[in-house]
């Protein structure tokens, strides 16, 4: 299996458990500082594609900066290139952990699909 790229944050708790996960399966990956180095705005529409084009599974939405920014009254009028400019731009509102495989995009972590993943 190729290395997998994924996007966390060291102070995540969801992303520790994805880390241990990858561990535990022994699995190689290369880690990303989504914060400081969000996914690319291809990056971002690739996921996007996969996850049936639904925008909003993209954002942390319980994130405080979503909260602050209002997003959820914006979200559903925003246009998808809006959202992937906003997303490429601030690593904290993108929903992580954050995971393109081959063919499957992965944000969050539910045990049960990764291990379809994985």
């Amino acid at each position: 299996m190729n290395k997998v790229k994924i996007y966390e944050y060291s102070k995540c708790s969801t992303c520790r458990k994805a880390l241990k996960y990858l561990d535990a399966h022994k699995i190689p990956y290369d880690k990303i500082p989504i914060v400081d180095q969000p996914p690319t705005k291809k990056e971002l529409k690739t996921a996007l594609a996969r996850l049936d084009g639904d925008l909003r599974k993209l954002f942390n939405t319980s994130g405080t900066q979503y909260r602050e920014m209002q997003l959820s009254a914006k979200i559903t009028t925003m246009t998808v290139k809006e959202g992937i400019d906003l997303l490429s731009k601030n690593g904290k509102l993108v929903k992580r952990p954050f995971v393109l495989t081959q063919d499957k995009a992965l944000v969050g972590f539910k045990e049960a699909l990764w291990d379809e993943v994985f």
